[in-house]
């Protein structure tokens, strides 16, 4: 029985074997490799992982994939896992970990922000995802794409995008291009940052109004004598400072004991 694809779990196959097979060839895979793929859909990337691997486990949320899946594989080394992927709980693998999938497009980030809650157990992650979102993640201080997105994920971990892949590769194509991520979970406290929740505040906040200088758009927190302490220009906007800039700003701030709901109010 054919499926339809369901707009509601934002379905879009992937079908075109050259771009199947430059996925797993970016991901040198051995074969006692912990792997997850997140969405396995009909099952094309799964055709060509399950071969390389011992055991490859799968998280898919729609249930008539779920038993399609299950029904294919019956006897291989595939574990299918029928959940959804924003609220698995992925530290019940064994680490390290690495997490393969084309991500839906409607959910993009907050899967990636969920993920990244287990970057401790990650070894890496690739994803496929809409190539604006891989832009904005991977983008340079003072550039387009450069965003609260860019800063947060960046803050944990090295990205690359490895390839771009057009709409035809897909049933049904999607209206956008699509890219292939590479994300590497950075060791340990990267960045020494004292405050992960001032952080997400300060980032938030200073790309709220992005076109709005520093001086205005952190005015709760920092005073002009601050921004000569800190050695940040106060005319400069959200998209001109790195992530380093941002660490150096909420530990700053966290240091000097402003309170958590002050922070949020």
């Amino acid at each position: 029985m054919q499926h339809i694809p369901r707009k509601r779990f934002g379905q879009h196959f992937l079908h075109e074997r050259g771009v199947i097979t430059r996925i797993v060839d970016e991901l040198q895979l051995e074969l006692n490799d912990h792997v997850v793929e997140i969405g396995p859909g009909l099952g094309a990337l799964t055709d060509y992982l399950l071969p390389r691997l011992k055991q490859l486990r799968v998280v898919e949320l729609d249930r008539d994939l779920v038993k399609r899946l299950r029904e294919r594989y019956p006897d291989k080394n595939l574990i299918v896992h029928e959940g959804d992927a924003l609220k698995f709980d992925f530290s019940i693998f064994e680490a390290p970990l690495r997490l393969v999938g084309n991500l839906p497009y409607n959910i993009s980030t907050p899967l990636l922000f969920h993920f990244a809650t287990f970057r401790e157990q990650l070894r890496d992650g690739h994803f496929m995802l809409q190539r604006e979102v891989v832009d904005r993640m991977i983008a340079a201080p003072s550039t387009p794409a450069y965003g609260r997105l860019s800063v947060s994920l960046q803050l944990e971990f090295a990205m690359e995008s490895l390839f771009r892949i057009g709409p035809g590769a897909f049933t049904p194509p999607p209206k956008v291009e699509s890219a292939i991520v590479r994300m590497i979970p950075l060791a340990g406290n990267f960045y020494d940052l004292n405050d992960r929740a001032t952080f997400n505040t300060i980032v938030s906040r200073a790309f709220t109004q992005r076109r709005k200088t520093l001086r205005n758009s952190l005015r709760d927190f920092l005073t002009p004598d601050d921004f000569v302490a800190l050695a940040i220009d106060p005319i400069a906007r959200a998209e001109n400072l790195g992530v380093t800039d941002y660490v150096k700003i909420s530990n700053y701030i966290a240091l000097r004991g402003i309170t958590r709901a002050a922070l949020q109010a």
